[in-house]
């Protein structure tokens, strides 16, 4: 009896060794997914398929072009070589193209506040972030939908800064209790750079407004010579209005961020049967061409700036026209652009994650893993949206983007895959186990070694037995990420702006978001 018990004492004990071990914080070294991991293994799209979607790209530009460029952007690109034909539209030489693609920035750095959050994202490397312009905040366990303000926006940045799996943060949702844009759009840009010290992704509806911001993120980087060293802001342009028109105001706002030494996302929003072809291989093409387009217009204000190539194929329901964010065709659209962005060996950014359920439920999970697993073993780069949207980015919730921290993680741990060596390929462990140790690997030196190098644990997921799951009070998963939520929220107040910083930001910029709503509650 006294050494029945010895062994269940001895297996015991083990659990909770192991237990303790997986709850403790990794070193950057043995962690078993990090960011900027390399995909490519899912290839939608044949090699000859992408180069006959280049070809037909290079047909569209040379013989249909882009409509109602700027004054400014057309006096650019026609000095680059394109052309202005009798309808006005612009016209791209074959040529232009590919001298603009061969000596566009390759390999360059999308940096952070804070240098650890730094990302390189070329190759197949692949990096999350959030994204949006969502105008509802989502109540999971109230089931409703209310306006998103200016403090979502902070509090979403400041959750995002302590979760692993979110590499960078693009503005989520919308400040709808600002009415004046300028006051919207300088005040998105500051609770975002307040919020977190990873990568910020924004966007300005006028120039000056982005002017005026430049004037803050200079404040904060310690001037203007420092920021044009390290931009830890990129500007999300939607420079065409979809099919093959550029869109007046978001061009003007493209030519102060690059003449700014800001890092650019040409973002073509196509929705296939609707603003896009309905056939995927053609939306494809559109968007393509849209991307190439911007990537002269950027060239020609300054060779060489940093521009990410922002294929985001939406996809319509056909039955209704509406969007269709969660759908499969959006993971087949979202994974091509990966391969798109690599045959021009350029930083390639889509979209993935936008679940059309309107609640983080079974729906919004199966939706959102489909897509990340396809679109992050694509090798895309910067994959945004891909956390807390909901309702086809018409909602976003907090709840979710903790439960799809814990997603991402494992779809990159799918990334990573199973590495073949002459260790992991050992066969003395399978020796010792079988003619000399248990007849199982619970306890051998190589299951140790491993359990937190090459397996990764949820921190939402419930893995509990029903009989703990009952004993627990039968929590569900929104209830878990809603405790991880609070404790988040009360705890974590990002400091990494000097008082003395925000005060010359405030003295110059109409900041409406009070410093009270950035510190801890009084006791």
């Amino acid at each position: 009896m006294e050494e029945v018990e010895a062994k269940v004492g001895r297996r015991t004990s083990a659990r909770e060794t192991r237990r303790a071990a997986r709850s403790s914080p990794l070193p950057d070294n043995i962690r078993p997914v990090r960011p900027g991991m390399t995909g490519g293994n899912y290839k939608p799209l044949a090699a000859a398929d992408v180069l006959r979607i280049h070809h037909a790209a290079l047909d569209v530009l040379e013989n249909i072009g882009l409509a109602d460029a700027t004054p400014s952007g057309i006096d650019y690109m026609t000095r680059a070589g394109a052309v202005l034909s009798p309808e006005g539209r612009l016209l791209f030489p074959r040529a232009l193209i590919e001298d603009t693609v061969a000596n566009a920035r390759r390999h360059f750095v999308l940096h952070a506040q804070d240098p650890k959050h730094d990302m390189e994202p070329w190759g197949s490397r692949v990096y999350f972030g959030t994204a949006g312009a969502a105008v509802h905040i989502v109540d999971a366990e109230a089931k409703t939908y209310r306006d998103s303000t200016t403090k979502d926006l902070y509090d979403i940045a400041r959750v995002v800064d302590t979760l692993d799996h979110l590499h960078f943060y693009q503005r989520s949702v919308v400040c709808r209790d600002l009415a004046l844009p300028l006051e919207m759009d300088v005040n998105t840009a500051y609770a975002c750079v307040s919020g977190t010290t990873k990568h910020v992704g924004t966007s300005w509806v006028l120039p000056e407004h982005l002017e005026k911001s430049f004037e803050m993120l200079h404040l904060i980087a310690g001037g203007e010579e420092k920021w044009r060293e390290r931009p830890f802001v990129s500007q999300s342009n939607c420079f065409v209005v979809p099919p093959l028109k550029f869109a007046f105001d978001a061009c003007l706002c493209l030519e102060v961020a690059v003449r700014g030494g800001m890092p650019v996302l040409l973002l073509s929003a196509g929705q296939a049967g609707a603003t896009a072809p309905a056939a995927l291989a053609t939306a494809l093409v559109q968007e393509t061409a849209e991307c190439l387009a911007g990537l002269v217009y950027v060239n020609s204000i300054k060779r060489g700036a940093p521009a990410i190539f922002g294929t985001w194929c939406f996809v319509s329901d056909l039955r209704t026209g509406s969007m269709s964010g969660g759908s499969p065709e959006q993971a087949l659209l979202s994974s091509a652009s990966a391969q798109i962005a690599q045959f021009y060996d350029l930083t390639g950014g889509t979209a993935s994650g936008m679940s059309d359920a309107k609640l983080p439920d079974m729906q919004a999970g199966y939706e959102k893993a489909y897509n990340h697993a396809l679109v992050g073993n694509a090798g895309a780069n910067l994959i945004y949206e891909s956390a807390g949207m909901l309702a086809s980015l018409l909602g976003f919730s907090m709840e979710g983007l903790i439960i799809d921290n814990d997603l991402i993680g494992a779809v990159l741990r799918t990334v990573k895959g199973i590495e073949v060596t002459d260790e992991s390929l050992s066969l003395e462990t399978i020796r010792k186990t079988c003619m000399e140790g248990p007849g199982h690997y619970l306890g051998s030196d190589q299951t140790l070694q491993l359990m937190q190098k090459e397996y990764i644990y949820p921190s939402i997921g419930d893995r509990s037995s029903p009989n703990e799951w009952v004993e627990k009070g039968r929590p569900t998963t929104v209830q878990h990420a809603r405790r991880k939520l609070d404790s988040i929220l009360s705890n974590h107040y990002p400091t990494h702006i000097s008082d003395a910083v925000d005060d010359a930001i405030r003295a110059r910029l109409p900041i409406r978001l009070p410093r009270e709503a950035m510190r801890p509650p009084q006791k």
